[in-house]
């Protein structure tokens, strides 16, 4: 196997080998660490005032941009700055309920051991529970959690508007924890990020309202009462001085040979959707990985270094769109 060459897997199945020992470390937007990330995220000055005007009126942030504008970065960056802890993170699905943000409560396995056991395990009720993302933030502190709930645009069409009451409240009933809260006033329960805490008679009250994000790609509309109640923030598209900032923040000196790679992002951004991390990952394929001198990107001898180059920028920068 050729040493020198980019490739780890050959297409030569037939012929193991040990070349994944040679896979280096990923690329700083892929490290899954979440400490580290909205570190690198640019930010611009009007995502500066209304972040914290959000702060300090108490108020969701809705975040309206194309996909790979950083929306979701966002909330991890002022996380991150204001050591917030961790963000609690809902992603947003067509069967996405209210009552699945708050809590879940696991009746089946609650049955399964109290027939078991023979036993009536009422006391160890709060076992069975667990708090979803907005219920966790929700809990009494002193400090704000940072909630980001993602993708609105895929939410059930009652969803914002059964967010209306929580979000003005700042509190919710559990009750199946309310209907024992005379035997049992007090029951520890367990969190969205793994921690346990105690409900006093079966409510949750706020006490420092969350950071909310709300991410959108604008692909829908909200009701007039939801919008009312949010602060709103459209991302636009990153501009060429911009996207050299953010090169820059991740890929530190690689800036000189990522200008082209930059310059025709920007072209092909002209005519369809293109995300910011599609530039990050061609930038870091061509200028840290490809060697296309020892290793030819097609099977073609006719074509020079730059054709080669060409051919796979096409093939990293595929529209977002399906057409």
């Amino acid at each position: 196997m050729n040493n020198k060459s980019w490739k780890i897997f050959r297409g030569t199945p037939e012929q193991p080998h040990n070349g994944i020992e040679r896979l280096p470390e990923p690329p700083s937007w892929r490290k899954f660490d979440r400490k580290e990330r909205g570190t690198t995220y640019q930010t611009r000055p009007e995502e500066i005032d209304l972040v914290n005007a959000a702060l300090y009126l108490r108020r969701p942030l809705l975040v309206t941009g194309k996909p790979g504008t950083g929306k979701t970065s966002l909330a991890y960056a002022v996380a991150q700055e204001l050591q917030l802890g961790e963000v609690l993170r809902w992603n947003i699905t067509t069967r996405s309920h209210l009552q699945q943000g708050l809590y879940s409560y696991d009746a089946i396995g609650r049955l399964q051991d109290a027939q078991g056991s023979g036993k009536d395990n009422l006391a160890k009720i709060g076992k069975y529970i667990q708090l979803g993302p907005l219920g966790t933030a929700l809990l009494s502190s002193t400090k704000p959690r940072v909630l980001l709930i993602d993708e609105m645009d895929k939410s059930d069409i009652d969803l914002p508007n059964d967010l209306l009451t929580i979000f003005e409240e700042g509190e919710f009933e559990i009750p199946e924890l309310t209907r024992i809260s005379d035997k049992f006033p007090g029951m520890v329960v367990k969190t969205w990020d793994n921690k346990s805490t105690a409900i006093r008679n079966g409510k949750v009250n706020c006490k420092a309202f969350p950071f909310v994000v709300l991410t959108s790609n604008g692909e829908r509309a909200f009701p007039p009462a939801f919008l009312r109640r949010c602060l709103r923030l459209d991302l636009p598209e990153p501009t060429p001085d911009e996207l050299e900032a953010i090169v820059k923040a991740h890929l530190g000196d690689s800036i000189e040979q990522a200008e082209p790679i930059i310059k025709t992002f920007l072209k092909r951004r002209q005519k369809g959707d293109l995300a910011t991390d599609q530039l990050l990952n061609a930038i870091y394929i061509l200028t840290n990985t490809v060697n296309t001198d020892d290793d030819p990107m097609v099977d073609s001898q006719d074509e020079d270094k730059d054709q080669k180059k060409a051919k796979l920028i096409d093939r990293l920068l595929q529209y977002l769109s399906s057409t």
